[in-house]
């Protein structure tokens, strides 16, 4: 059963990750087509005086939990801290270059928040359990 779970986990993760490419490189945004009929209306998570910055928070916050769970039984690069907080940038600098989209440093900030939140979660959780 628990390999079971593992699994799906590590499927999820690798959907997920593909998912956020896609979102991420496409020359508008897909998500504003499929609700709204429009590439360039960014839709909002949840309702906040920053904007859509939340919406980077959130996807980060749970791509990296899923990375780091599986980090925990598979050493992997793809799963580490270093690659997550390499691509929250990295993708983010490419909206500078991609047609309809705009680079953003609260964007920036929030995935990288997002990563570096739920590393430094995971490990308090990892000492506390050790303990």
């Amino acid at each position: 059963m628990k390999n079971t779970i593992f699994k799906l986990l590590e499927y999820s993760y690798y959907f997920s990750l593909v998912f956020l490419f896609i979102l991420y490189l496409f020359p508008g945004s897909l998500i504003g087509y499929f609700l709204y009929g429009n590439m360039g209306q960014q839709p909002d998570l949840i309702s906040n005086p920053i904007g859509t910055s939340i919406n980077h928070l959130i996807s980060f916050m749970y791509l990296s939990a899923l990375a780091f769970i599986m980090r925990i039984r598979k050493k992997k690069l793809i799963n580490s801290f270093h690659f997550l907080l390499f691509i929250s940038i990295v993708l983010e600098i490419f909206h500078y270059f991609i047609p309809n989209r705009a680079f953003e440093y609260y964007d920036l900030f929030a995935n990288v928040m997002g990563v570096t939140f739920t590393y430094l979660l995971i490990q308090l959780v990892l000492k506390i359990k050790i303990k």
